[in-house]
């Protein structure tokens, strides 16, 4: 494998990472949507919705894991590459400016960050199905 073939794979990675983020960020918008606009109370609706999400949560963060490793597992085999066998005219030049720039997020960033966004997430919907029943007995709507 080439330099630049362990480059483009860890770009590769570093794109599914970016992937699992958006599917994330897309998951949450669409669940808190959908719980701003229901309009009757519904606890185990909600409640529902929140263990599908934690489900969700924890596959989609498992897979951020995956790729951390691979990308720092490319990152390690990058700066590690012989660059005597590459075709590169100046390797050597090429490695100082571009390896400092490979920067992966570390799996303990990545976990706190999700995590904190997944208990946001719920605590968001429990309160949008409290808010629900409060302006229910406020109005004292059936």
């Amino acid at each position: 494998m080439s330099y630049s073939e362990l480059v483009q794979l860890y770009f590769d990675r570093s794109t599914a990472m970016q992937n699992y983020w958006n599917l994330y960020v897309l998951v949450v918008g669409g669940l808190l949507a959908f719980a701003s606009l229901r309009k009757q109370r519904a606890a185990i609706t909600t409640v529902l919705v929140c263990l599908l999400f934690a489900l969700f949560a924890y596959e989609n963060l498992g897979a951020m894991k995956d790729v951390t490793a691979q990308r720092f597992a490319l990152l390690g085999a990058i700066r590690q590459f012989d660059a005597g066998n590459n075709a590169i005219n100046d390797p050597k030049a090429l490695r100082a400016r571009l390896e400092p720039t490979l920067a992966p997020a570390t799996y303990g960033s990545v976990k706190v960050t999700h995590i904190t966004s997944d208990i946001l997430t719920v605590l968001a919907l429990i309160a949008m199905e409290l808010r629900r029943r409060s302006l229910r007995e406020v109005l004292h709507v059936p």
